[in-house]
């Protein structure tokens, strides 16, 4: 089906999916921790995800060799987003719950702001300033600066990676905000995720070396959640959804995907989720909703290029 001709009712659905699929995905990620090292576990994902969604684009007729243009795009998702960003939260997840992680690493709206108006001029009404200000200050509360631990190394550690992993795909989206694209976004993930399976498998390669992995049931579920429907399932949604839904309808969703994660984890992994956790995660997606409405021109351009 197109996703052009999408009805509203199926748009939504897929909508969901992609919410409980990105939500989900936290947890699995976590959870395959206990079997492999962070980059393989990253890596491991990938393989899958291109073969499904280059079938996706030979099948509909949409596989197509990138233009000149649209090089510097593949690399910027490749590296900042499907490398830096993954490779990151694979590593900080380590020294962190799976909920906590999510929260943090889906602060990454709040630092679109500030950087869109560095880089690209995009002076921030008083609606998203005052979304800044509400969403920093519930990443003040998950970070608790006078009762964290600046002791533990580890604590300090996890934070620290995943909020880099969140800026970094801050910078990816800036950078798809001020691309001119000529292929559509769609046709570009299955290079996007051939550079970033090659740069992974070395990165894996050189940092830690051929694993040894105890193959089991639950690892090849959780990899294959990983790749087929946290990756090309939910890539292949959300590219539908964008199409078929406007931009500010899917912004403000898509605050969903961290709720389903701290009850996910919460649920699965037995964390425990208490109320400052809680109040800091409902700070920060009012704040992300508070800018996420106030230009919807502005987060229809972010939304389109958005990849999970």
């Amino acid at each position: 089906m197109s996703a052009d001709k999408l009805s509203r009712r199926t748009a939504f659905s897929l909508l969901l999916i992609v919410i409980l699929a990105w939500g989900m995905t936290w947890v699995v990620n976590k959870a395959a921790l206990e079997y492999l090292p962070p980059i393989w576990a990253s890596f491991l994902r990938l393989p899958a995800a291109f073969l499904l969604l280059s079938a996706l684009c030979i099948a509909s007729g949409r596989m197509v060799v990138p233009v000149k243009a649209d090089i510097p795009v593949i690399f910027t998702v490749g590296w900042l987003h499907m490398v830096g960003f993954s490779v990151l939260v694979s590593f900080g997840m380590q020294y962190l719950p799976a909920g906590r992680s999510i929260v943090l690493g889906y602060t990454t709206p709040l630092w679109v702001v500030p950087a869109a108006w560095l880089f690209l001029g995009e002076k921030p009404g008083p609606r998203r300033l005052l979304g800044l200000v509400i969403g920093m200050g519930g990443l003040t509360l998950i970070l608790q600066p006078a009762s964290m631990d600046w002791g533990n190394p580890d604590t300090l550690l996890g934070h620290a990676l995943i909020l880099l992993a969140a800026l970094m795909w801050a910078i990816c989206i800036v950078y798809g905000r001020a691309h001119r694209f000529v292929t559509p976004t769609f046709e570009l993930l299955p290079w996007q995720l051939l550079l970033a399976g090659f740069t992974q498998l070395a990165l894996a390669l050189y940092f830690e070396g051929v694993p040894q992995i105890e193959w089991t049931l639950e690892l090849v579920f959780l990899l294959g959640y990983g790749s087929v429907v946290g990756t090309a399932l939910a890539y292949w949604a959300m590219n539908a959804v964008n199409r078929g839904l406007p931009a500010s309808t899917t912004s403000i969703a898509l605050l969903g995907v961290p709720v389903v994660g701290l009850l996910s984890s919460k649920i699965f992994l037995s964390e425990p989720v208490d109320s400052i956790l809680m109040i800091a995660t409902a700070l920060i997606i009012f704040g992300i909703a508070l800018g996420a409405t106030s230009s919807k021109s502005a987060s229809k351009s972010q939304t389109a290029r958005r990849t999970g």
